[in-house]
Parts: C-alpha cells; sequence; structure tokens
C-alpha cells in the first residue's frame, strides 16, 4: 500500500488516522508519509521515498537507526525473554550502571514512557512533603498527566488547545504557572504558596516549545527557591538527559536536582521511562514507603538490554559527543549564513544534539510567549519545501530538531542546499 491509502485507511482504526496527534501533520496541511524502514540517518516511506532523518523518532535514536549493537541485544534477549513481570537481573545492571555513570541520581524506578516517570515523580514529590502544590511552566510539556496539561507546550501548542477536554478543574486546582527563564515569576508565587509547594518541574532545556535552553541564573535560582522553601527540584531530562550530554543538561549547568526524569534514549528507541535521585526520598516509594506507583511492563528485559547496550555506547565513547557539537555548530552557523543573505527573520536555538529554527522578527526566544508569536505561517511553508527536498524535520514549529551519532558532513549540507533554496 501506498502512503496516502494507509494514512487514510488508518483513520477508520485509529483516532485521526495516529497514535500521536503531531504524526498527523495538521500544522502543515498535508498527509504524512507512512514510514516503512530506517538505517543510521536516513528512513524509508512506503512510496520508496529517501529522507535524512532530523526527528529521531522525537529524540530516542541518537545512535541512528537501526544500530547494530542495540539490535543484537534485542534479538539475543528475545531469544531467552520477553516479558516476566519479575524482577531479572538485567534490570539491576541497567538501574546500577545508571546510578554509576550519571550523577544525582542514588536509586531509581523504571517504568514505561516519559509521561509516566514524571507524573510519578510529583506524586513521589507530594508524597515525600507532605504537600500538595506543584510549580510547572508555560510551554513546557511534562506529558499528558492532567496536572500538567496547562499551558502545556508540544503538540498542545500546535492544537492551540489551552489544555485539554477531559481535565477536571480538580486536576489543576494544585498546578501553578511561571513564566520560563522568570525568577520573578516563579519567586511570586512562593511568597504567596510557598508552605504548600511540594516541587518544582522544569525542562532545564526545554524542548516542546521548540528548543530553549535554561538561562543558568533561572535554574540556579529554582534550586535557591526549593531549598528555602523546603520544596523538591525535579528537572525533566526526558529529552535532555544522555543528549545534550551523557549526563544531562545537569551537568552543563552544574545543579543538582533532587529528582531527575528520564526516557526516550535510556530504552533505546523502545518504551521506556525512569525516574531516580536522592536515596531519602527514593525509598518513600512502595514496597519501603507510602507512595504508590507500579507497572507489570516496567524493567522489561528486551526494553532493558536496548537502553544498557545504548547508554554503554554513549558512555564508552564520548567523541560521539563531540562529533555532534561540530555537526550542531556546522548546522547553526550555515542556518544563521543564509538567513542573512536570503534577509529571512530567524531565530536559532540549540543545545548539544537539540536545535530549533523559529521564523520570527524577535532577536531571541526565552519563553512561552516568545515562542507562541512566531510565524506558523511561514513554518509550514518551510517544512513542506524542506520535505519535499528529502530532509525530515518535525511538522511543528515547537518540537526540536534532533542529531545522532550517525548524521554526517554531507546531510548538513544536504541540510543547507534545501534551506538555501526556501523562499517565503
Amino acid at each position: 500500500m501506498r502512503n496516502d491509502d494507509i494514512f487514510n485507511e488508518s483513520k477508520l482504526y485509529m483516532p485521526g488516522g495516529v497514535n500521536s496527534p503531531v504524526r498527523a501533520f495538521k500544522d502543515v496541511a498535508m498527509n504524512p508519509p507512512v514510514i516503512k524502514k530506517g538505517s543510521g540517518s536516513h528512513i524509508y516511506d512506503e512510496d520508496g521515498n529517501e529522507y535524512i532523518d532530523f526527528v529521531c523518532s522525537w529524540g530516542p535514536m541518537i545512535l541512528g537507526h537501526c544500530d547494530p549493537d542495540v539490535v543484537e541485544a534485542i534479538k539475543s534477549t528475545s531469544e531467552k525473554a520477553i516479558s516476566f513481570g519479575a524482577t531479572t537481573e538485567p534490570e539491576l545492571e541497567l538501574a546500577k550502571y545508571i546510578c554509576s555513570t550519571v550523577d544525582n541520581v542514588e536509586m531509581l524506578r523504571m517504568v514505561n514512557s516519559g509521561t509516566e516517570a514524571t507524573m510519578s515523580a510529583v506524586r513521589l514529590a507530594r508524597g515525600y512533603t507532605g504537600r500538595n502544590k506543584i510549580i510547572k511552566f508555560a510551554g513546557c510539556y511534562h506529558g499528558h498527566f492532567d496536572d500538567f496539561l496547562v499551558e502545556a507546550g508540544s503538540g498542545v501548542m500546535t492544537e492551540g488547545i489551552p489544555g485539554s477536554a477531559g481535565v477536571p478543574d480538580d486536576s489543576i486546582k494544585n498546578t501553578l504557572v511561571a513564566q520560563y527563564n522568570d525568577i520573578s515569576s516563579v519567586e511570586s508565587i512562593f511568597e504567596k504558596h510557598g508552605s504548600d509547594i511540594a516541587a518544582v518541574i522544569v525542562e532545564p532545556v526545554a524542548g516542546n516549545m521548540g528548543v530553549i535552553p535554561g538561562d543558568e541564573d533561572f535554574l540556579k535560582g529554582l534550586r535557591r527557591l526549593c531549598d528555602e522553601n523546603g520544596s523538591l527540584l525535579i528537572f525533566d531530562e526526558v529529552m535532555s538527559g544522555f543528549r545534550v550530554a551523557y549526563k544531562g543538561a545537569q551537568s552543563i549547568y552544574k545543579i543538582k536536582p533532587d529528582l531527575t526524569t528520564m526516557a526516550k534514549i535510556i530504552g533505546g528507541g523502545l518504551p521506556c521511562g525512569a525516574y531516580g535521585g536522592r536515596k531519602d526520598i527514593m525509598e518513600k516509594l512502595s514496597p519501603l514507603g507510602p507512595v504508590y506507583q507500579a507497572g507489570t511492563m516496567s524493567g522489561n528485559p528486551i526494553v532493558v538490554a536496548a537502553g544498557l547496550a545504548t547508554l554503554k555506547k554513549l558512555h564508552d565513547y564520548p567523541q560521539y559527543y563531540v562529533q555532534i557539537e561540530k555537526l550542531g555548530q556546522k548546522l547553526v552557523d550555515g542556518i544563521r549564513k543564509i538567513a542573512q543573505k536570503k534577509n529571512l527573520p530567524v531565530v536559532m536555538n540549540r543545545c548539544g544534539a537539540m536545535f530549533a529554527l523559529f521564523f520570527t522578527e524577535a532577536s531571541e526566544v526565552k519563553n512561552y510567549s516568545d515562542a507562541k508569536k512566531c510565524r506558523q505561517d511561514i513554518f509550514a511553508k518551510y517544512f513542506e519545501h524542506m520535505i519535499s527536498r528529502g530532509i525530515y524535520i518535525a511538522p511543528s514549529q515547537f518540537e526540536a530538531v534532533f542529531l545522532s551519532v550517525k548524521h554526517t558532513e554531507q546531510d548538513i549540507d544536504r541540510f543547507l542546499e534545501a534551506f538555501d533554496s526556501f523562499e517565503i
């Protein structure tokens, strides 16, 4: 079957023809390609079209598609184990490896997605502190848990949904929203609600309103306010963990969160998540403590094998991050040069292997308000132009461009050649 036939028939069986809204390409008014296979930095659709992939499954494929070591780990494990719902040695291996190679994680609990990780971390923070309220930031997307769907980023921005139907008011009454990169907005909330704030949850490098790195003073200010008020600081490193650096954004900013949430890369492309941090906090989880959280598929042997193979490779080859940094800088420098030549109104934000191109007359994009003012109409034209030239990027102004270790200088050159021929 061809792309359009598969997508149109999918609409009969799946809402919108997709299992995650952004895949529908609704914001760019075209049918999505239906992907058949991937290898390295390239993917191929059912019509036989080849693309250089700058989506990387929305982040996890930092080693590229079908990395031989990851594939072998999956194959060898699946011959003897698929699922037990019981304790296994491989899950100990992965937990021990993360705790021994990642700062600020003394103990962790595995789950199956980023949403599970963040919602569980917030429940743990509430159980540990005995408080109810949390602070999140406008434009930061922490998954589709009810408490987070207030001024969220990602597909919620693309769809223009202020929150979500089906979320009761009671579910969000304890969610307080501050402005990203604006510490004074957080101070105001603490002044009013400090004694009942369980945690502040933040993406240290926001990746769901486009890529917006946190200012160092802003993130350090969050650490200070949490310390002063007895609240926990949760770093959502679902996207930035093992991507902007092996030890995540917290290693770049040199800030110690109380809890860290992880997903995407830790599963090597398979469904996986985890949250971890200080031992005294993690020991509040059942069966040791009163905070309940469970999952039949958590620590699944095949997922754990793929994740361990991925993390070991990233840890053992630190030159991968040097390589990605070099390619990322080449991409940014090239786009900037072309934009100046063609007088295109762009702002570029990058942190390591995460990058965003905003179409805006503004000089910077620092928060949700800035991102919302960007020209989505121009982005839609840009997207259609790039994908028609074999450059596969996210179909939304508010998603990231991702690089993998399999991308080459030739791939970057192809991106820049395509961008150079773009006209508004």
